[in-house]
């Protein structure tokens, strides 16, 4: 496996992404030029950021490497479900079994509690104890929303190698950033230029 590279500068949420948590879950571990790629999940620090970014999970959470381990295993599955839509292959059973799994660790209705000063009165399910798997439930949700509903006829993978995102395309555009088009442009151009001077 290589060794990631620090997220000094990732690029911006590709096109989708900030409706989508799931689209930018599973844009979080980013191919690079020259065979690099970075993981903005790759510490737990840096997946309790990610979450918190999201408002999936409090500053101090305190993940631990097994809960940024499920984190990253989800993303490699809704991964695995994206590739399949935009491919237009059947999806792989192995990543609708791990996103069921997922949908259902938190339940989704504040459950009716009873306290002998309040009363009766309803909270959410998931404990601080749960948040991780409140995180990952909501991910999973959004995911199965992403790929199921009207947004899913335009998902489509980055058209620049060797980027590895996702996007929404909007109108003719199949980058998932600015530096991702200038690159392909640039591809295309060199392309030509060797082309037209081996003619």
């Amino acid at each position: 496996m290589k060794e990631p590279v620090p997220a000094e500068c990732p690029p911006p949420p590709a096109p989708g992404a900030e409706r989508y948590p799931a689209l930018d879950l599973a844009n979080s571990a980013i191919a690079l030029p020259g065979g690099q790629f970075t993981d903005l999940l790759g510490t737990p620090a840096a997946a309790n950021q990610w979450l918190t970014e999201r408002d999936l999970a409090p500053v101090d959470a305190g993940l631990r490497e097994v809960c940024a381990a499920q984190l990253r295993s989800l993303r490699e599955q809704i991964r695995a479900l994206l590739a399949s839509r935009v491919d237009g292959h059947p999806a792989p059973s192995s990543a609708l079994a791990s996103v069921n799994d997922a949908l259902t660790r938190a339940p989704a209705a504040s459950l009716l509690h009873w306290d002998p000063v309040r009363g009766l009165y309803r909270a959410a399910a998931h404990p601080t104890t749960q948040i991780l798997d409140h995180a990952l439930a909501t991910l999973a949700a959004n995911a199965a929303d992403l790929l199921t509903g009207p947004d899913a006829e335009r998902l489509a993978a980055c058209g620049s190698a060797p980027c590895n995102r996702y996007l929404l395309r909007t109108g003719r555009r199949h980058w998932c950033s600015t530096r991702c088009g200038d690159r392909a442009r640039a591809a295309r151009a060199y392309a030509r230029r060797t082309q037209s001077s081996t003619d």
